[in-house]
């Protein structure tokens, strides 16, 4: 998995029954050297390729400092690294893109009009973001709803990376995980539009892969 298919998540405990299984994929960034952090115990005092140069021999030059864990204004763990407007992590000091805050509780219907406004603004990675604190806070029954809608987030997300792979994977599991709904049509959300509109993307990607889609103009209608 590249990095483009990866990112940092909150540190929050998941639901049990989501354990291993990221709603949207998004993994770690390694805190210390910036790469994918891909060990299984999440460690974060560095990772694999960590650990794997610092069984080599010295450098001749002196190391670069050990960075502290990011935290953020309420002492959470949560990585620093400013973002484009899609999401991907740059360098230390880089003009960024301001992340959602994380954790801010709404209603359904707050969540579904701020992604939505997230979305057309071209900004699928922030939609994201807002839909994950939906799933984190979510009952039961509703847990799946959330979770799909911010898989597909994220699959439009990786469609504008011009990452088609990892676009097409999380299309297909967030339309999966709306399907139970699509007869309910939850908070006015147009289940059947939405999964429409992710087999065309779908399959826009499978025909042209190397092609960028444009986040706000691919952007889907949440409501109908």
């Amino acid at each position: 998995m590249s990095d483009e298919q990866r990112d940092t998540l909150p540190e929050t405990p998941r639901p049990a029954a989501e354990a291993g299984d990221p709603a949207c994929w998004l993994d770690r960034v390694c805190e210390v050297c910036g790469r994918i952090d891909d060990r299984p115990d999440g460690a974060r005092d560095g990772c694999r390729l960590c650990a794997e140069e610092a069984a080599e021999p010295a450098p001749a030059t002196p190391p670069t400092a050990v960075r502290r864990r990011d935290r953020d204004a309420d002492g959470r763990a949560r990585n620093a690294r400013p973002r484009d407007g899609l999401g991907r992590p740059l360098p230390y000091g880089a003009p960024g893109v301001a992340r959602q805050p994380e954790g801010v509780v709404r209603t359904p219907e707050a969540t579904v009009t701020e992604a939505q406004r997230l979305l057309d603004a071209g900004m699928p990675f922030h939609a994201h973001e807002v839909l994950e604190d939906a799933w984190k806070t979510a009952g039961e029954a509703e847990r799946a709803l959330w979770r799909g809608l911010a898989q597909l987030a994220v699959g439009l997300t990786h469609a504008a990376r011009a990452n088609a792979a990892g676009a097409v994977a999380l299309l297909d599991r967030g339309a999966a995980a709306l399907a139970p709904y699509a007869d309910t049509a939850p908070y006015g959300i147009d289940i059947a539009a939405l999964t429409a509109w992710a087999r065309r993307l779908t399959a826009r990607l499978r025909d042209a892969p190397a092609d960028p889609v444009p986040a706000a103009g691919a952007a889907p209608r949440l409501r109908g």
